[in-house]
């Protein structure tokens, strides 16, 4: 169960956010950007390296080691020189919406009005994905019937259906306080029909408008001059799998707290090396003119992607998440809340009018 004391420690952890972010915000107004910005913002970002440690659940924990060690570190050392979205101007960025912007997984959609761009969920699309999680749940109950690999496929469908549904309540939560209509933050990876449409235009989206300026790009401006812009996406691409891969194994530790046994490096690694040779492919195939499309050849692509993506979680990914005891305690965390609930009902039920 979640210790009676995580919830007072979250209210703490929170409460630090909102005051360094406050600080943030205020020594911006008088200090030049650049590395006098950074040595200013500095203490924070080692502070919110620390403050997840302060935290044992699974869910209260790992999103928060997420929002604050991973996204708001980011984009406070973009805001250190001058960019990214806290540097935002055009109009400038209130105190409220600079804390929720620096700490929370939002990206404001530029055209908010457009219902039908690609991406946008509608309330059906997380009613049925909140179905198919309790389905999930209730299958965990037959574990020793099922096949081990079943379980581990099980696994990534709850770890999709979960990040998408807690981010969806976030976007849901600062629409209700700021009144913004935010960007996705998945577009249904299971879809996807290569590497990079995976990496970069499906899955956790957030992470990806994160690493692209405070990696990607600056690689890609050198490797540029070294190897001519042709092939310079390949060094910009796999640097950012390594960073991805360093902040995945902080995040793990958090969860855990046991020494890294660096599969999760491997798996991005790899998945960083086979991204490099499907855009040198994709290159080499465009100055031959060869394209072929067709449905069949979509639904192979697809099947190939994302059986790739499982496999390989299978074999990097999935040790490391159950060498931290995720599961059990994820299980111990809902059996928490769903008797609390019953509680509470009970109580309502039986008060006196």
């Amino acid at each position: 169960m979640v210790p009676a004391g995580e919830v007072f420690n979250f209210t703490k952890v929170w409460l630090s956010v909102f005051i360094s972010l406050s600080y943030c915000y205020a020594i911006s107004k008088v200090t030049p950007k650049g590395f006098t910005g950074l040595f200013c913002v500095l203490p924070i970002i080692c502070l919110f390296l620390f403050l997840p440690l302060k935290l044992s659940s699974i869910h209260l924990g790992g999103m928060t080691a997420f929002f604050l060690a991973w996204l708001t570190n980011f984009k406070l050392l973009l805001f250190a020189f001058g960019k990214g979205p806290l540097s935002s101007s055009n109009p400038p960025l209130s105190l409220p919406r600079f804390i929720a912007m620096a700490c929370l997984p939002i990206k404001i959609q530029q055209n908010p009005l457009s219902k039908s761009r690609k991406g946008h969920k509608s309330p059906l699309n997380y009613a049925i994905k909140c179905l198919l999680l309790a389905a999930l749940l209730q299958a965990y109950n037959y574990n020793n019937y099922l096949h081990p690999k079943l379980i581990l496929v099980l696994y990534s469908f709850h770890i999709f259906f979960v990040l998408e549904l807690t981010l969806a309540m976030v976007q849901a939560l600062v629409r209700a306080l700021f009144g913004l209509e935010l960007e996705p933050q998945f577009d249904e990876p299971y879809l996807a029909t290569s590497l990079q449409d995976f990496w970069g235009r499906r899955w956790n989206l957030m992470v990806t408008r994160i690493l692209r300026p405070t990696v990607h790009e600056p690689v890609l401006y050198i490797s540029a001059r070294a190897v001519g812009r042709k092939w310079a996406p390949l060094p910009a691409v796999f640097s950012t799998f390594l960073v991805s891969a360093a902040m995945h194994e902080l995040i793990f530790y958090y969860l855990g707290r046991v020494r890294p046994t660096w599969e999760i490096t491997w798996f991005f690694v790899f998945h960083g090396m086979c991204l490099m040779a499907e855009i040198a492919l994709k290159k080499v195939w465009a100055n031959q003119n060869i394209m072929i499309k067709s449905r069949l050849i979509t639904v192979l692509r697809t099947m190939l992607t994302v059986g790739f993506v499982m496999v390989t979680s299978f074999w990097w990914f999935f040790p490391t998440l159950l060498r931290c005891n995720t599961d059990v305690r994820a299980f111990e965390e809902y059996a928490a809340v769903g008797a609390f609930v019953k509680d509470f009902g009970r109580a309502l039920t039986f008060s006196p009018s």
